[in-house]
């Protein structure tokens, strides 16, 4: 685990990976509002060749919906980010702890969104691969 994160290494192929992903996600209530593929776009817009690596932006909309209403401003760090990449032959998983970046948000109704979609990220960290 990194402090602000959880990861995990996996020995499934990437484009497989970032369905079982996709698809976790969607049975803890999560939609994927945006997926940025890195590698697509360091090509297009640099010129440089770069390894599978996409973030996805994962949303719980009701969960959103409450961190929205406690905290109006808190869509600047919406929505969680989930990436994956390949490293050493392998796929690297990792999600944002929310109760992490939340933190420099002192309130404590939001805390309390925050350690529900981080107890629900985790769960699908754990089930991967």
């Amino acid at each position: 685990m990194i402090g602000y994160g959880f990861s995990k290494e996996i020995d499934t192929p990437f484009a497989q990976a970032v369905e079982e992903v996709t698809r976790r996600l969607s049975e803890e209530g999560f939609g994927v509002l945006t997926k940025i593929d890195v590698q697509e776009k360091f090509k297009e817009e640099l010129g440089i060749d770069f390894k599978n690596y996409v973030i996805l932006g994962a949303c719980d909309p009701a969960n959103a919906h409450r961190a929205i209403l406690a905290e109006e401003d808190v869509g600047l760090l919406l929505p969680c980010n989930v990436i994956v990449y390949e490293r050493d032959g392998r796929t690297v998983v990792s999600v944002i702890r929310p109760t992490v970046a939340m933190q420099m948000v002192d309130n404590p109704d939001l805390k309390a969104v925050a350690e529900e979609v981080e107890a629900k990220l985790e769960s699908v960290i754990v089930s991967i691969g």
